[in-house]
């Protein structure tokens, strides 16, 4: 219950609305007086595009609650949203509101109002744990210029809002969300790392092409907002007059200081920002041990001194020359799955399993390799350790 509300809260599984029909959403709708859609991504992930989740999604299920009998229709869109936007996350927003416009313009057959918010800031956002991570590094990034300024408001005040639209508040169809103050993503990271609990620290301006750059790889290895088109809409600017917001929250949106102060981080907090990018830096750099470990298997060490290392434990012949290429080929099968990230919580499995067999076999193996000052076989116990903290990172 909130707020004297039934509230239930469908993900995916339960509401697809990239994939499911218009009756099936009917189906699914039934019974309920009020729908809030807050389904969004910053870039398409497989049959989940903008196109199929913004637009066509918001549009099957706007119709399917007409068709529901559902009474209010709350639709979180995006500031700046427009069907000639210059990015696939504008139009397609854009594309959904013009459609509720046209299909129902005066709120007859369903109340429909559309939130279309600047940057959302609270725990569990994407956009959030980026900037957190940001905030959390030895020294803070300072990219785009002075222009490049957006009007954070706190996840609070949207849920705040939504259930004021809930109850039926006069407003505007179109509202949008956007704190008191516009800032610059700098400005905003230093505000979350004093809310971190971390002391201030020195900055260094990020070089424009370096950041075209990190965005272009960043939207091809993640699917998180680090990506050309949303740095596009950063250096367009993101601002708005917050009065509309005011009037019908009955309220002026909260700083985001006070807002933040009011949900002091915790341990867990900071240390979610400090991990936040090591996590694929530990994933990506145990995929290329396996990697490479397999490459020197095969032939880049020299493979008459792997098979007297596998004749000091008894094996020779076609049995040595398996137990060689057969451990290559597993190396880097595991390694490559793990850099591309499939499944690597079972991949992080398989590799300590392959390491207990591997020092299992090395037991046989004449002293001199377990006391060199390199340590190759201790090695497998700190190596071990990132294996399953990985595993742990990598956990849903």
């Amino acid at each position: 219950m909130v707020s004297g509300h039934a509230v239930t809260a469908a993900g995916r599984a339960e509401v697809d609305i990239a994939c499911d029909d218009a009756e099936r959403l009917r189906v699914k709708l039934a019974g309920f007086e009020v729908v809030v859609n807050c389904a969004g991504l910053v870039q398409d992930v497989g049959v989940n595009t903008m196109d199929a989740v913004h637009a066509e999604g918001a549009m099957r299920l706007f119709s399917a609650c007409i068709a529901a009998g559902v009474k209010r229709f709350i639709h979180i869109s995006a500031l700046g949203a427009t069907p000639q936007g210059e990015t696939d996350f504008q139009r397609s927003k854009g594309a959904a509101e013009a459609f509720f416009a046209d299909a129902d313009p005066n709120g007859r057959l369903l109340d429909w109002r559309v939130l279309r918010p600047s940057v959302v800031v609270g725990r569990g956002g994407a956009s959030t744990a980026w900037l957190l991570a940001s905030a959390a590094l030895p020294v803070l990034p300072r990219i785009g210029g002075d222009d490049w300024r957006f009007q954070p408001i706190h996840v609070g005040d949207v849920a705040a809002l939504a259930l004021k639209l809930t109850e039926g508040v006069e407003s505007p169809r179109r509202i949008d969300a956007v704190g008191p103050e516009p800032m610059t993503a700098y400005e905003l990271t230093r505000i979350l790392r004093s809310w971190l609990g971390l002391p201030p620290t020195s900055a260094i301006r990020i070089p424009d092409r370096l950041v075209v750059i990190a965005t272009e790889i960043g939207g091809r290895l993640t699917s998180g907002p680090l990506n050309p088109d949303v740095m596009k809409m950063l250096a367009r600017g993101n601002v708005s007059d917050p009065g509309p917001l005011r009037a019908a929250l009955g309220r002026p949106p909260r700083d985001l200081r006070n807002a933040l102060a009011l949900e002091p981080a915790s341990r867990a907090d900071r240390q979610a920002a400090r991990l936040f990018f090591l996590q694929p830096a530990l994933r990506w750099s145990l995929a290329l041990l396996w990697i490479a470990t397999g490459l020197l298997s095969l032939g880049l060490y020299p493979v008459s001194k792997s098979y007297e290392m596998l004749s000091a434990i008894g094996l020779h012949g076609a049995i040595a020359s398996a137990a060689l290429y057969g451990g290559a080929g597993i190396d880097l099968i595991l390694g490559a799955l793990l850099l591309f990230g499939f499944r690597p919580v079972l991949v992080g499995w398989l590799q300590l399993a392959s390491m207990a067999a591997f020092t299992l076999l090395a037991i046989g193996l004449p002293g001199d390799y377990w006391l060199h000052p390199f340590a190759p076989i201790l090695k497998n116990l700190p190596l071990a350790a990132a294996i399953l903290v990985m595993i742990a990172l990598e956990s849903r």
